[in-house]
Order: structure tokens, then sequence, then C-alpha cells
């Protein structure tokens, strides 16, 4: 019994460099999501610019990405031409600004251009915790039929989309015949 005893501390270690040994092999991009194949959550917000109230309702019909970004965001302005170029050739992105300053955000918009079908102000981040939002960027696939499909986080690079995100986002565009 007490040869048990004095290997506990070797079991117990063992047991935690496993565990910590396979997070080596984890993506953070890949943080996984309790909303991948339900419905986009309900929510009522201001847009970021007007008067508009928008609603889940809104992402309704196209397939879109649904982009979680502020300007307190460094790594949001790094996305942020990537966001523009994805927006000039097609693909159908609205944006939630998150935790952030309304008036701080529609300069951002005015500086930096605004690839956003529809912005949505979530200053006190109602919608970011119903979307278990970790921080920003993050950003969701939304089909048609406002399915959440994917949650990527992080920065959109070029090379990202190109290689990881377009095909998804052309597999729901396809699945929408659109």
């Amino acid at each position: 019994m007490r040869r048990l005893i004095l290997l506990l501390p070797l079991v117990i270690f063992l047991g935690v460099a496993v565990f910590l040994y396979r997070g080596l092999f984890l993506d953070p991009a890949e943080l996984p999501s309790a909303l991948i194949d339900k419905p986009f959550p309900a929510f009522s917000l201001p847009a970021v610019e007007g008067d508009q109230l928008i609603t889940q309702e809104d992402l309704l019909g196209k397939p879109s990405l649904v982009n979680v970004w502020a300007t307190w965001c460094v790594a949001c302005k790094v996305e942020h031409p990537v966001l523009n170029k994805l927006a000039a050739v097609g693909v159908n992105i609205h944006g939630v600004n998150y935790k952030d300053d309304n008036a701080a955000a529609q300069k951002w918009l005015s500086d930096f251009h605004d690839p956003y079908q529809l912005n949505i102000s979530d200053p006190k981040g109602t919608l970011g915790l119903d979307l278990g939002v970790y921080g920003a960027p993050e950003t969701f696939f939304v089909d048609a039929k406002g399915i959440i499909r994917h949650k990527f986080v992080g920065v959109i690079d070029e090379a990202i989309w190109r290689e990881k995100l377009a095909p998804l986002y052309q597999q729901m565009v396809d699945e929408a015949g659109q």
C-alpha cells in the first residue's frame, strides 16, 4: 500500500503531461461552438449607422459571414482589408460591432471602408454572449436559412480564406442554389 502511495505523484504527473502534450496539437482557430448546425440566436439590436433595428430575420436569404469586430481590436484592423476585398467580389458579410463605441465604429468604417451588408451594434455584448464569442475577430458562417455552419476564430487573411474558408462559403452558396 505504501508503494502505491509513493507512485501516486508519478501517475498524476504522467496524466497531466499527456493532457498538456495533446494541447500542443490543437488549432486555436478551431474553438468548439455549441451553435454549429443551430439557428443564429434571436436578437434585436440597432445598426451601427442609421436608426434601423436589425434582427436575426434580416440574416436570412443568402449565405453570409457574420464577422465580430471592434475598433479596439488590433487584429480586426489587420483583417479588415481582406474583408473589403471579399465584399468587393460578392461575399455577403454582416458585422457585429462588439462592445464598442458607436461613434468610433462609424469613424472606423468611414476611414477604412465598410465591407458589411448589415452592421449590428452590440455595445453591451449581449449578442456576442449568445454567440459564445471569446473576443474579436470571430467569424460565423451562416447559411441562407440562418443556420450556423462554421465558426472561425482569429484573423482571416488571404491564405486562410483561399485554403480553408472559401470552400466552406462556396459550399453554402451551392447548397442555396445562388
